[in-house]
This record gives C-alpha cells, sequence and structure tokens, in this order.
C-alpha cells in the first residue's frame, strides 16, 4: 500500500503576460511515497516528488502527465518555471528525487529492476489515482517521460517494468536523452575502465553517500588496476554482475522490446554515454514498428570532457532539434508529445529517421547507420611506448560519413595487456588532424598475438570532410578518457592490411 504524505501547501506561480497575470501556471503539492526497502534490509525507503498541475486540468478536463527526473548527482524539480513550456502546453509534470537522491531515501542502484523498478512503478500508479489526468484505462494514465542521463534511464526501466508486470509499457511515449543501453560498456568498453567518469561519478555520489560502499569500492578499483572488476580476482567487486540486469540490454536479453513510440537525444560528443549507445537502444531496444513512429537526433553535447589527447573539438549546439522544430530538444520534444499523446498533427517530420549533428553544426539525416563503404589504410599501429597519436590517410573530402565505422585487418602486439585507442580525425595532414566528437574506443587483447585477425570498432560519428582535408583513423596508446589504461608492457599494436568500414552518406 503507499502511503502519500504531503510535505506542502500548494505554490502558485503567474504566467508572464499582463492579460494572464491572475492566472496560475500551476499548482504545485511534494510528497513522498514508500517503497520497497535497500536489498539486506528491511526499513521501508521513501521516495520523494513534487507534481505540477497545469490551470484547467479538472475531472472534467483531464490532462496528460510527463514523468520527469534528475541525472546522477542531482535531485527533483521544485519550481514550475523549470516546466514553462510544458505546463503552457497543457502537461502535467511529476519530477522525483531518485533512490539515494535528494530527499528519497536509500542508496543508489543504479536503475535495478529490483529496486529503482518498484520506485517507478509505485509512481505511475500514484499518477493513475489522479482524476485530473487523464486515464486510458484502470492503473494506465496517459503519460511520457522526459529526462537525461540517469534521468533518461529511468524511462526505460519504468516502461520495461510495466511491460514485464503488466504486458504493457503504460508509458505512451518516451524522450530519454544521453543515456545508455549497457552500463557496463559505457564505463568500461572492452573491460577498459573509462577512468575519468568512474571518478566523476564517485564523487558526484560522495556528499549524498548515494552509492552503496561495494560500488565505491569497485570504482576505486577499477581506477587503480585499469580492469573492469568483475570478481575474478579474490577480494575484488563484481561489477559485471551489479550492472547486468540496470539497462535496456539486459530487458531486451529476456525478449522485452518497447512497441511505444521514443524520441532519442544522444550527444556526439558525449564521451561517458556515446552516440552508439543510444543508436544502440534504437536498433534493438524499441520494435520495427515503434521505430517508424519514432525519432533519434544528436546533438553536440552531453557528458563532456576536454579532448585534448588525442586532440578534439569543443562545440554546444543543436542543429538537429532547429531543423525538425524550429528550436530546441525540449521544442522539439513538446511537438512529438503533442502527436504522439494527444493525437495532433503539428506538421512534425524526421519520423523513423536517424538526424546527426556535425561538428560544424550542420545535421544530416539519414535512413541508416551501417557501415557501406570500405577504405584501405594499409598499416595502422602505435608508437612503442606512449606519446603521441598517428594518423593514417583515408579518404581525400570531400566526403560525407554518418554512422557507425570499424576497422578490419591482420593484428599483432606482442605486449602482455595491449591495448590502444582508435578514432577518426579530419585535418589537412597528419600533423593537425583532431579527433572527430572527442571520442575514442579501445582495443583490448591478452597477448602475444601475431597476424590473427581482428575487428576493431570505433566511435559513431557524424562528419563532413571538406575538400582540400583528409579523412583519417587515429591510433593512440593513451587517451585522456582512459586516464592510465593504455597498454601494461610496452609495444606497438599494429593493425595490417587494415580496411577502414565507413557509413558514407549518398553511396
Amino acid at each position: 500500500m503507499i502511503a502519500t504524505a504531503l510535505l506542502a501547501a500548494s505554490l502558485v506561480v503567474p504566467l508572464s503576460s499582463t492579460a494572464d497575470a491572475a492566472r496560475p501556471l500551476a499548482t504545485t503539492t511534494d510528497g513522498c511515497l514508500t517503497s520497497v526497502p535497500d536489498p539486506g534490509t528491511t526499513e521501508p525507503v521513501q521516495i520523494c516528488y513534487t507534481i505540477f498541475r497545469p490551470t484547467g486540468a479538472t475531472k472534467h478536463h483531464p490532462v496528460p502527465m510527463v514523468m520527469h527526473s534528475h541525472g546522477w548527482g542531482g535531485q527533483r524539480e521544485t519550481d514550475p518555471s523549470a516546466f514553462t513550456k510544458f505546463l503552457k502546453h497543457g502537461y502535467a509534470v511529476i519530477s522525483f528525487d531518485q533512490r539515494g537522491f535528494g530527499e528519497s531515501g536509500g542508496h543508489a542502484y543504479v536503475e535495478n529492476p529490483a529496486v529503482e523498478g518498484h520506485d517507478v512503478r509505485k509512481l505511475v500508479a500514484l499518477v493513475s489515482r489522479l482524476a485530473w489526468v487523464r486515464q486510458d484505462g484502470p492503473g494506465d494514465p496517459r503519460m511520457a517521460a522526459i529526462g537525461g542521463s540517469y534521468g533518461g534511464g529511468y524511462q526505460f526501466l519504468a516502461a520495461f517494468e510495466e511491460l514485464r508486470a503488466k504486458g504493457t509499457p503504460v508509458l505512451d511515449a518516451l524522450a530519454p536523452e544521453i543515456t545508455w543501453n549497457d552500463l557496463s560498456d559505457s564505463l568500461a568498453p572492452e573491460g577498459v575502465v573509462r577512468t575519468e567518469w568512474a571518478s566523476a561519478l564517485s564523487a558526484a555520489a560522495a556528499p549524498s553517500d548515494a552509492l552503496p560502499p561495494n560500488v565505491y569500492k569497485a570504482l576505486a578499483e577499477g581506477a587503480a588496476t585499469g580492469t573492469w572488476p568483475d570478481g575474478s580476482v579474490p577480494g575484488t567487486e563484481d561489477m559485471a554482475s551489479f550492472f547486468r540486469k540496470n539497462g535496456p540490454k539486459w530487458q531486451v536479453s529476456q525478449g522485452r522490446r518497447l512497441d511505444i513510440p521514443v524520441l532519442f537525444g544522444q550527444g556526439t560528443t558525449d564521451t561517458l554515454f556515446p552516440l552508439q549507445q543510444g543508436l544502440e537502444n534504437w536498433r534493438t531496444a524499441v520494435t520495427a514498428k515503434a521505430r517508424r513512429h519514432s525519432i533519434f537526433v544528436a546533438y553536440n553535447g552531453g557528458h563532456t570532457l576536454p579532448a585534448v589527447l588525442p586532440s578534439g573539438v569543443s562545440v554546444d549546439s543543436d542543429p538537429c532539434s532547429k531543423e525538425l522544430a524550429g528550436g530546441t530538444f525540449t521544442d522539439l520534444t513538446i511537438r512529438f508529445l503533442d502527436e504522439q499523446l494527444k493525437g495532433r498533427d503539428t506538421g512534425l517530420r524526421g519520423y523513423g529517421r536517424f538526424h546527426l549533428a556535425t561538428p560544424d553544426s550542420t545535421c544530416t539525416t539519414v535512413d541508416s547507420v551501417r557501415a557501406n563503404t570500405t577504405l584501405d589504410a594499409g598499416t595502422v599501429a602505435t608508437t612503442e611506448t606512449g606519446g603521441a597519436p598517428l594518423a593514417y590517410a583515408v579518404a581525400e573530402g570531400p566526403i560525407r560519413v554518418a554512422g557507425t565505422p570499424y576497422l578490419t585487418g591482420s593484428l599483432t602486439a606482442l605486449g602482455a595487456i595491449n591495448r590502444a585507442f582508435y578514432g577518426l580525425a579530419v585535418g589537412t595532414s597528419p600533423a593537425d588532424a583532431h579527433l572527430v566528437q572527442n571520442n575514442v574506443l579501445p582495443l583490448n587483447v591478452t597477448g602475444p598475438v601475431v597476424g590473427e585477425q581482428h575487428r576493431i570498432d570505433l566511435p559513431s560519428v557524424a562528419i563532413d570532410v571538406p575538400a582540400g582535408q583528409t579523412l583519417y583513423v587515429l591510433a593512440s596508446p593513451v587517451s585522456d578518457t582512459f586516464v592510465g589504461m593504455g597498454s601494461r608492457t610496452p609495444g606497438a599494436v599494429v593493425l595490417e592490411d587494415t580496411a577502414v568500414h565507413l557509413p558514407v552518406v549518398g553511396r
């Protein structure tokens, strides 16, 4: 049984125009509900929320609800001004503190179905009892979800858990931004720890002691050893098991896919949950039918850090939302929800397609992100003991690439634990080539290996290479995102007969 304790009286905020000055934007109610105890404990946990009821929402004029939650280390919104655009368009909003953050209790289990899964289902149940919220049936409110990063992770959790428990996602549309498909693959692709992000996430959780103690220990172990802890070493933690169920990848492995429209927002320069994490959600987490009613937008932004080694770009822009909706991703979200939740034809286009921002702040729209062109790059090698990245020419501009590239070739590496970092770069020469959208992906091979056929994934990108410039493959023995994660013994990593597989637009 859900116990709701009201914590504050209704708050009235006026509209900005003089004519509507006497008309409130929304009434605001704060409360908490009781959810399941943390694993291994018996004390129920309080999950706290704020509900914003737009003016005019009544039992006789019910409105759709939008669920919102915060990023890692954050807390819920309590001021209606945070949702002015949604409220003015006739949407109610419920914003909540995730377990371990804000006023909510417990520890954060990072969107675990057995823990946070109960939290979000109880919030949906709460909304289903509000008479002024539009209902599609018993326990089924007309409802969408918004939020980025950790606030995107809960959206998939809520929809998948409702699907598991009731046979339907209950939520009618999602708009997740800069979130993950697989947490272990995000935090440690190929088992190589993104040390800068592991340290940052641990630090962000420390003020509220949000994480269970074993997770702090594991993140420290990963940063120190350069290996994602999987419990194989006695006395170490097992993060692979801890995060196994915490994302769409696991839900899909259980035979579940969402048959609802999703507006995907992902960062092209995001070095924590990079573009390919969103593309994998598009490919696997929703049905083919749902993809026809969904939109994928990638913008320059997200979880960003300065790209110094290898040298990258510094750009923050969202040309695709502007092109599709004439404004920001929030404006695009409202038009998307108007069509999906209210059945309005707003003239929105772009369904079923990928809209990817380039570093030049243009928008490239494609129907597929798969590689369709293979080019020869010869031998691609790193330096012996560290130092600067090396650039290898692939194609002269003009050429447009949008999607997910990869390398194949014959690998030779004579060290004990061989690591290198790869990405695409653009420049007039190898000396000034800069990393495309700041991402690299690691190779992690326990050696030695000689002449072994290998595939190396490259970061997903969107780039226009102009005439007079060249597209390169960049091979680096080190990366500032993966600080300290280079090879454990000196030696070059060499890929011979290298084929570069590119998603070339217009081919």
